[in-house]
């Protein structure tokens, strides 16, 4: 079979393999020459000087001209698709939460767009009836973390979230993210997704409910910022907000990064890696402050906060400190943000084993279903 001749629509290896010979220039190649030349300058530079600038020149010149031959022949359509494989899709996501808002300006086929999925694929919100064909009114909403898939929220032994929920009469609705954007660009693009999936739902929506992890669950708060002229807002249906893991007040390690590449910088010696570190996206950049007091809870909602440590007790010294490994329960609390929230801690897991943990399982059967009970 002769390969398509229109332009390729969604990403390709040859468009990943196109990116990485640029990045092997922007970030390897240049970081070398340009910390070569600063320590040879400090030390009034040496004999083939020039040579080893023109080594760098030259690779350089070879690495933007086959980045651009790829990206020509994935224009093409040539390529396994990315999204055909767990694999690729795993790499896509964890390429887009580092780099997503320049891939959304320089190379939008790989720029992934928020969307409910299923079996590994997008579901157009015109096409809801047939992807969810036993759709019940309860609707709960699974939204990842930082570099994450959709199917991070199968990890672990067991049934997942979704599935037990399901086994009590809720709908589970998977949504991919560019968490590479800046927070509030998708907290506006899920506040949209959302109104629309309420008003192509295959039965009336009764009851939503949004559950995200790490950053996930800051587009959640984003999203109910956002205002909405619609006959039936969304937000008018949600009746609780679980966040796992979420770093409302920044997490730690977003931090490190941000003063290590400004320490960096100070010095020419060290200042293209101070670059590489300062490449992060706009996602990552937020996640140094979370969201503040201008981002109000949904008024209707209930919220249910989680934190993990990997020490039993949330009061340990150590997992005081460093908390889940990447979110301090302070910050997973919300501290001063949610005053009547419900709060949950998990002890000995870190933060990837809030998306499956037979604690969280317990608190989310009495959240969202022993609940629907008593009301």
């Amino acid at each position: 079979m002769a390969p398509p001749t229109g332009p390729a629509a969604g990403p390709t290896y040859l468009d990943a393999l196109s990116l990485l010979t640029e990045v092997a220039d922007e970030l390897v190649v240049r970081s070398v020459r340009d910390t070569h030349d600063a320590w040879a300058g400090r030390f009034g530079g040496y004999p083939g000087r020039g040579i080893a600038s023109a080594v760098c020149a030259g690779l350089g010149l070879g690495l933007r001209a086959a980045s651009a031959g790829l990206g020509r022949l994935a224009d093409t359509g040539l390529g396994a698709p990315l999204e055909e494989t767990p694999r690729g899709r795993f790499v896509s996501s964890a390429v887009n939460g580092l780099i997503g808002d320049r891939l959304a300006q320089e190379r939008p086929r790989m720029a992934i767009r928020m969307a409910v999925r299923s079996a590994g694929r997008d579901v157009p919100v015109d096409a809801l009836g047939p992807a969810f064909p036993e759709a019940t009114g309860r609707v709960v909403v699974f939204l990842h973390g930082l570099c994450e898939t959709e199917s991070y929220w199968d990890r672990g032994e067991g049934p997942t979230y979704a599935e037990a929920l399901a086994a009590h009469g809720w709908t589970p609705v998977f949504l991919r993210a560019n968490t590479g954007l800046g927070l509030r660009a998708n907290g506006a693009a899920l506040a949209a997704l959302v109104q629309d999936l309420v008003d192509g739902w295959p039965v009336q929506v009764t009851r939503l409910a949004l559950v995200g992890h790490s950053m996930g669950g800051l587009i959640v708060r984003a999203a109910g910022a956002v205002a909405t002229e619609a006959a039936r807002p969304w937000t008018d249906l949600v009746s609780d907000v679980v966040t796992l893991g979420t770093p409302h007040l920044g997490a730690p390690i977003a931090a490190g990064i941000a003063h290590g590449s400004r320490g960096l910088a100070r010095l020419p010696e060290t200042a293209a890696l101070g670059r590489i570190l300062d490449l992060r996206s706009v996602g990552v950049h937020d996640l140094v402050a979370g969201l503040a007091h201008d981002v109000p809870p949904l008024p209707r909602a209930r919220y249910r906060l989680v934190a993990a440590t990997v020490t039993t007790g949330a009061r340990h010294p150590v997992g005081h400190v460093v908390g889940d490994l990447l979110v301090r329960v302070r910050s997973a609390y919300g501290e001063g943000l949610f005053p009547d929230a419900t709060l949950l801690h998990v002890g000995r897991t870190d933060h990837f084993g809030l998306l499956n943990h037979p604690d969280v399982h317990r608190a989310l059967r009495d959240w969202l279903c022993e609940t629907a009970l008593r009301d």
